[in-house]
This record gives C-alpha cells, structure tokens and sequence, in this order.
C-alpha cells in the first residue's frame, strides 16, 4: 500500500556532473592571518631558535592551519626570513627613534648612553632573535642581506650627525656594549657606559 502521508518534498542533493567543478567550503576571511604567522614564527624562532622551529610549532603559535603557511609562504627558509626581515625593521625604527630630538653633540651622547643602558630598547626576546640572525646569517646569503640592510639603516641615522667613518664605529661600539652589558654577571654603570661614548666621539 502507497504512503499518503503529506508533508514537504525531501531537499534534493545536488550531484556534480561527471568531470565538472566539486564545490568548495568557503575559506573564512582572515586578513591578518600572513602578518600573524610572519609574528608568530618570530615568537618561536625566539623560543627554540633556527634548529628548533618547525612548520608545525608556528601553525599552532599562530592558530592556524598547517597549510596556511604552505599557502602563503614558499617554504621554511622563505617563512624565517620574512619573520628575520620584519624583525630587524622593527628594531631599526625603535633604533632611529632614540636620536628625535638630538641637535648637538652632547644630546648625541646622551642619546647613545640612553640606547645601550636601556639594551638598545629591546627585550631578552628581541636579542634572542638578533642573535639568531647573525649566526644564520653567516651561512645564509639571504640574510646576510637582511642584516647588512638593518647595520646601513643603523648607520644611516647616526651619519645625521657625524662622518660615516665614525658612524661606523659608533654603531659598533653600540651594538658591542649591549652584546657585554646583555651578558655580564653583574650591571654596568651607566657612567660607565657615558664616559665610553664621550670618548668615543672625542
């Protein structure tokens, strides 16, 4: 015996012609999503360093799928150095900020004190991934790019007020008293740190 009962017609399921287009769910809208896994391997290169970062330690730093940074990201060396070059921008702007405002030679040397007392304002984490940088950076061509770009920015700021022989120097002697100060057992005097600068633009 036929059912009678009424009721609306079961929906019907749309079945792809042989050989034509399987739809797709759509992919979320995640703008951010480069810039957040760029950050994110910054995080844990500064965690685990080159040896220990892996595809799958950024993906769940960043909260992403593992294939978003096959997607966006040509590789592991491609993702280290996007995450390399944007740390040393940044660090290059906070380097530059410390001169606004400097117009004579005893502001510069207060200025130059201030960056290496205060660690060149960057954080244990922040030299972790200098650190990292420059070891890489001795084997790795493309990074040596990225560093030679970040020394010439540093260098360029301090050539507003000296000759680029001397910025030269003084940009190493910076970078060189915070790699000491970072690694020394006890604080350094910041009259210390003065009475070196003072003497270094004698």
């Amino acid at each position: 015996m036929n059912d009678t009962r009424s009721g609306p017609p079961a929906p019907r399921r749309e079945v792809p012609a042989a050989g034509g287009p399987v739809a797709r769910r759509a992919r979320r809208h995640d703008p951010d999503r480069k810039d957040r896994i760029i950050d994110a391997a910054i995080r844990v290169i500064a965690e685990h360093g080159v040896a220990g970062t892996t595809h799958r330690l950024i993906a769940a730093a960043a909260d992403v799928p593992l294939g978003s940074l096959t997607y966006h990201f040509t590789g592991l060396e491609d993702l280290r150095t996007s995450a390399f070059r944007r740390h040393a921008e940044r660090m290059a702007a906070i380097y530059a900020a410390h001169f606004d405002g400097v117009h004579d030679r005893e502001q510069l040397v207060d200025a130059v004190t201030d960056l290496i007392d205060g660690d060149a304002g960057a954080d244990q984490e922040d030299w972790a991934i200098a650190y990292e940088l420059y070891l890489a950076a001795l084997r790795d061509p493309v990074l040596r790019e990225v560093t030679d770009s970040w020394m010439r920015s540093s260098r360029a700021v301090l050539e507003r007020f000296v000759d680029p022989t001397i910025a030269r120097g003084v940009d190493a002697l910076i970078e060189g008293l915070v790699i000491h100060k970072i690694l020394a057992t006890a604080p350094v005097p910041r009259e210390e740190i003065r009475e070196i600068v003072r003497r270094a633009f004698l």
